[in-house]
């Protein structure tokens, strides 16, 4: 079973092109930042709206073909949607939200909330909040109603859009191992949607990025950390990305030239010299060292510049540096307190050039 997707939507102030595809037994994350069109996606898929230009195809079935003039409407996708906000009926219980997709197909009442009962206690639904409306629900609890409403029917096609974008820190660590197991328990194609690269890092078999309506990348959790594209994606992964024209120097090394400032890198093996457009320089900022004082010895990289942000996470701290180019540090708190780092102070930033990883384009 295949999700092929090849759309175009104009919106007023953007032009959006999804172009992707899914195979049962894999997750596909479609991850970008607030804005880029994923739900607008999503939208489509799901037969809410239909594209400019373009078609979706689950196998043989067409769902739409702009060309042709061929639209499924959404009561014949077979497709489960769990929405950002969940989009629950809230005139419905907990129960009859989720039977609802049997009876609008027309299974007795009776069927329908069993069914629907027995997929609730799967999910760890509290069974005293079975008769609960939407609104006395907690975010969890609203979000297991509305991935059981989804899948209620055994779609062919799960669609999960931010699932726990509006949940709060305490609801999404215990939802996202559930979410977990039902993606890979799920038969069918499934597609996350999330701005979240931990969640699409830890759910998903491949990535595809969106960016400003276009697809901007594509690859395993693990080729977007060694081979980030953009710098969007390089700060996702947690990486410096150095992105312009590579330049041959005298000693066999090379620099990249980009807008911001000159990184000198290693010249790539068996590439002949000359300039080359397009490249990108990755460093890790484990791999950065930072100085109170202009350092000394055989970095060929040192970056002078003001401390924007230091971002505490666990033992270490992530340190940005406004320098030409800007650059990322992940040092030590111990380091932090030895330098007397804050926000504000300039500091110089170190790294050797064959620790940038130079990718051709």
């Amino acid at each position: 079973m295949t999700l092929s997707v090849d759309i175009r939507v104009a919106r007023a102030d953007l032009q959006i092109h999804a172009d992707l595809r899914a195979s049962d037994g894999e997750t596909v994350a479609l991850l970008g930042p607030n804005g880029a069109g994923k739900s607008t996606v999503v939208d489509c898929l799901a037969g809410l709206l239909d594209p400019d230009d373009g078609r979706i195809a689950l196998d043989a079935q067409t769902w739409v073909d702009v060309a042709d003039e061929r639209w499924t409407p959404a009561e014949r996708r077979s497709v489960g949607v769990v929405f950002q906000e969940g989009l629950l009926f809230p005139h419905l219980s907990a129960t009859e939200n989720v039977a609802f997709p049997l009876r609008s197909r027309g299974e007795d009442r009776y069927t329908a909330r069993e069914r629907a009962t027995g997929l609730l206690t799967r999910l760890g639904f509290p069974a005293g909040r079975a008769d609960a409306r939407p609104g006395e629900l907690s975010g969890g609890e609203a979000q297991r109603v509305a991935i059981a409403r989804a899948l209620i029917h055994e779609p062919r096609l799960l669609l999960l859009d931010e699932p726990t974008a509006s949940l709060d820190v305490r609801a999404r660590s215990e939802l996202r191992p559930l979410i977990r197991s039902i993606l890979d328990g799920f038969a069918g194609v499934r597609v996350l949607i999330t701005h979240d690269p931990v969640e699409a890092m830890t759910v998903a078999d491949r990535i595809v990025v969106m960016e400003r309506g276009e697809i901007t990348q594509r690859g395993t959790p693990e080729e977007l950390r060694n081979a980030p594209r953009t710098p969007y994606v390089a700060e996702l992964v947690g990486v410096n990305l150095f992105a312009g024209r590579l330049e041959p120097l005298d000693d066999g090394a090379g620099r990249v030239v980009t807008g911001d400032g000159d990184v000198v890198v290693p010249w790539p093996a068996d590439l002949p010299r000359g300039s080359v457009d397009g490249v990108l320089g990755v460093l890790r900022p484990s791999d950065v060292v930072l100085h109170t004082v202009e350092p000394e010895g055989s970095a060929r990289n040192a970056v002078r510049g003001r401390i924007a942000e230091i971002a505490i996470e666990g033992e270490r701290a992530r340190v940005r540096l406004a320098g030409a180019p800007p650059v990322v540090a992940e040092i030590t708190l111990g380091s932090v307190a030895r330098l007397g780092l804050r926000e504000g102070a300039t500091v110089w930033a170190s790294f050797k050039a064959v620790e940038v990883v130079v990718v051709l384009p």
